[in-house]
């Protein structure tokens, strides 16, 4: 067996069924689920159509590529959402969702025979981050976000020494769970860094179109051809599972730096990572519409001005940049117990924010937080808020 897999952390989800094991949630209440972020509105008919109009291609192989429609597709998404211009023939790979590129994307930039190497992660963090630098080979190393800076990275807080052994950066904006979304300046110093140390930016956008002004978050591509860099070392993420609520079409992309998209394009070749031509026609549908996108966003703007008041007044919260999680500071800081007895007594569950992230730099930057996915309907979570309320009101940390 490969030794790497010892050195994995459990999963967030799996440490918390480990916590409450032990806990009967009140019987008296139904139970609702805030923990996972798995999104719950309506799949759009334009996809479902696409899906059952295309049941022939399930007869055929499709090519690692893509077809050149679905590649087209997403690079005039990119060009209309960014203005970014992409070569859809060279700059353009779909994948099978982003957790899974995220991953395989380290496994082809890390060397495993280079046993210093590091890879720089956001803290707290996406777990796949973690587990594709350990089983590259690789030592992750966090950049604690900062609360007095909305939850930016503070990337000052890695010496020179590492970056310079720093061969990938995951990057995540909007992120999760803090919702925060990198300024123009913070992609500028990450960009001086990679220029300085040659190392790759995987900038993770798989909730971009989640956002509550009118103001778009800004993404990586974006950001470099606002600095006129070009995309040397830089490829973005992105998703339709959060976009057009199919987290189980398993469709999203890797876009960018050509001289990597040609050789993760060899690795997915015989890593058989293929998508198949009905979630192909089915993705051309949600890239070329944002009609639904657009319902979908209005959708969760209701939810997040309904609820986020009412935790306010027990909570540390505040509306975030963008995606569809609320990043919340507890009453006495231990994120746990509170998460525990909230579940025992008013049977909501939950993400406790230590678990989201590492100790580093002398603290657990998720310590005393939760993070709460408002993926339900706005009854559901409007009700959540309610016992959240009522809870918060009386525990006594």
């Amino acid at each position: 067996m490969n030794p790497l897999l010892g050195s994995l952390n459990p999963y967030p989800f799996e440490r918390l069924r480990e916590l409450t094991k032990g806990i009967v949630p009140n019987p008296a209440l139904r139970p609702i689920s805030l923990g996972i972020g798995e999104p719950k509105h309506p799949a759009p008919p334009l996809v479902e159509r696409a899906l059952c109009d295309n049941l022939a291609g399930l007869s055929n192989y499709p090519p690692t590529l893509g077809e050149p429609a679905l590649r087209e597709s997403i690079a005039g998404w990119v060009q209309r959402r960014y203005g970014v211009a992409l070569n859809p023939a060279t700059e353009v790979l779909p994948v099978l969702g982003s957790r899974e590129a995220l991953f395989s994307l380290a496994q082809v930039v890390l060397d495993p025979a280079e046993r210093d190497a590091v890879v720089v992660c956001p803290n707290p963090f996406y777990q796949i981050y973690e587990g594709a630098a350990l089983l590259g080979g690789a030592q992750p190393v966090f950049a604690n976000s900062d609360p007095a800076r909305n939850f930016a990275c503070d990337w000052s807080a890695i010496d020179e020494a590492t970056w310079a052994r720093t061969r990938l950066v995951f990057a995540c904006s909007p992120g999760n769970p803090t919702g925060a979304v990198m300024p123009l300046g913070e992609w500028q110093r990450l960009f001086e860094l990679s220029d300085r140390h040659g190392f790759v930016i995987a900038s993770d956008e798989c909730y971009s179109e989640i956002y509550f002004n009118d103001q778009a978050p800004l993404g990586g591509l974006q950001a470099a051809q606002a600095l006129g860099r070009g995309f040397k070392n830089l490829v973005m993420l992105s998703s339709l599972s959060k976009r057009s609520n199919v987290p189980g079409l398993r469709s999203g992309f890797v876009a960018g730096d050509a001289a990597i998209i040609k050789p993760y394009l060899l690795y997915r070749t015989y890593h058989g990572s293929a998508m198949s031509q009905l979630v192909q026609r089915a993705s051309i549908a949600a890239w070329n519409d944002e009609a639904h996108v657009e319902a979908n966003r209005a959708l969760y703007r209701l939810k997040f001005d309904r609820v986020t008041p009412m935790l306010a007044e027990v909570l540390d919260v505040r509306l975030p940049d963008a995606a569809f999680y609320l990043w919340a500071g507890v009453p006495g800081g231990d994120d746990v117990r509170f998460a525990q007895d909230l579940l025992a007594q008013y049977n909501v569950a939950v993400l406790p924010g230590s678990l989201l992230a590492r100790d580093a730099h002398g603290v657990n930057p998720g310590a005393g937080r939760i993070r709460m996915a408002l993926v339900a309907g706005v009854d559901e979570c409007v009700e959540a808020a309610e016992r959240i309320v009522a809870f918060a009101r009386a525990w006594r940390p």
